[in-house]
């Protein structure tokens, strides 16, 4: 879609951009300030497991949200996409399998993809919020091969956030198999209505099985600091994580240098970004479930939703949005929900939302879409 929307934008129509997850929050000054000031003379590689006092104080961090984990027990990475390659090369021979709901974070296809691992989904529904799928379901594809489940809480793309019983029972399944549990917790921060996120690093006996994946990405809407974490108590797992990144030397150190200047981030901060995303979450959910034809389910966290909308082709209708379609000289671009499923033919009358904009830019996105809907040639009757 990205070459659509440049052509549309060599036309003159400005387009709001719905279809990432890039937050228009300032990231904390302090940690900027710590990397305008960094006064060492030379920048040197950091340490291949990440600069010691950033891990201690990271640990720290984790301490405050009741995840009980070590400086040892992490490795700093480049991005949390890092993490995750190295909890696929670390946990998957050729042809393993990794078991996942349906819809997912599409990166996780890729890098299951380089590491020759075969990938193989639950289906959840946009009906019920993408709960997770029973677990029985997971149960009837699990193979030898099979060597882990994947789960990405609160999820992207659909902002469901699984809650202490569902995790529970993922857990019992992996304890009765002996398989690994991976978790991408980088929403942790962003959850609604007083919901409580629980962290895979507090289930009971599966702490050998357990990998966390992590970013300072969305945390501190800093995406271009390239800093993430690989969380194992697994020694045998994180030495063999160790191997590679070792092989890649270091992560970047004026990324470790912010990452690790942002742990004083006062809770005041976090505070005012949850209310902003609950009223543009609010805003969008309402505009959409107003929409003749649209349901949208309330996400509880991230900053993400799919929305089902009465369109034949959600990639056509993306397409036609950014070549055929403008409002005002104005239009809006989506994810079409279909690069976040693997079953073929899921996902054409979804989209996924990011509601990363601010509540005006995102009530004019709205507009947008309802005016696109009333003349869209491919609308569902």
């Amino acid at each position: 879609m990205g070459t659509f929307a440049t052509a549309a934008k060599k036309r003159g129509i400005k387009i709001y951009h719905l279809n990432i997850g890039q937050p228009d929050i300032k990231a904390p000054e302090a940690a900027i300030d710590a990397v305008r000031h960094y006064h060492e003379k030379l920048i040197e590689y950091a340490p291949s497991p990440g600069i010691q006092s950033y891990r201690e104080k990271l640990a720290e961090y984790y301490k405050t949200k009741n995840i009980m984990v070590e400086a040892d027990d992490i490795i700093i990475t480049t991005g949390g996409s890092e993490a995750l390659s190295f909890a696929f090369l670390t946990c998957f021979d050729k042809d393993d399998e990794l078991l996942i709901p349906e819809p997912f974070y599409a990166n996780y296809k890729a890098f299951a993809t380089v590491a020759d691992v075969k990938f193989k989904t639950v289906p959840s529904y946009v009906e019920d919020g993408f709960a997770l799928p029973p677990i029985e379901e997971f149960e009837k594809i699990i193979t030898p091969r099979t060597k882990a489940i994947v789960v990405c809480n609160p999820n992207n793309p659909t902002g469901y956030l699984y809650t202490r019983a569902e995790l529970e029972k993922v857990a019992e399944l992996c304890k009765k198999h002996d398989i690994f549990l991976i978790a991408d917790e980088v929403y942790r921060e962003f959850v609604y209505d007083g919901q409580e996120h629980y962290s895979v690093m507090n289930l009971k006996g599966v702490e050998q099985n357990v990998i966390l994946l992590d970013s300072v990405s969305k945390r501190y809407s800093a995406c271009g600091v390239r800093i993430g974490a690989f969380i194992s108590k697994n020694k045998e797992v994180m030495a063999s994580a160790m191997k590679q990144a070792q092989g890649r030397l270091s992560s970047p150190t004026f990324g470790q240098v912010f990452s690790e200047a942002a742990i004083n981030t006062p809770q005041s901060y976090f505070d005012e970004v949850v209310d902003e995303y609950v009223a543009r979450r609010n805003l969008v959910v309402s505009r959409l479930n107003k929409m003749k034809g649209c349901f949208c389910p309330n996400p509880m966290g991230a900053f993400y939703t799919v929305a089902r909308l009465p369109i034949d082709d959600s990639d056509i209708f993306c397409q036609w949005l950014l070549e055929e379609f403008q409002y005002n000289g104005e239009t809006v671009m989506f994810a079409p929900a279909t690069g976040f499923y693997d079953t073929p033919g899921r996902g054409k009358d979804e989209v996924r939302i990011s509601y990363c904009l601010c509540v005006e830019d995102l009530a004019k996105a709205m507009d947008i879409l309802e005016k696109a809907l009333e003349v869209y040639p491919g609308r569902k009757k």
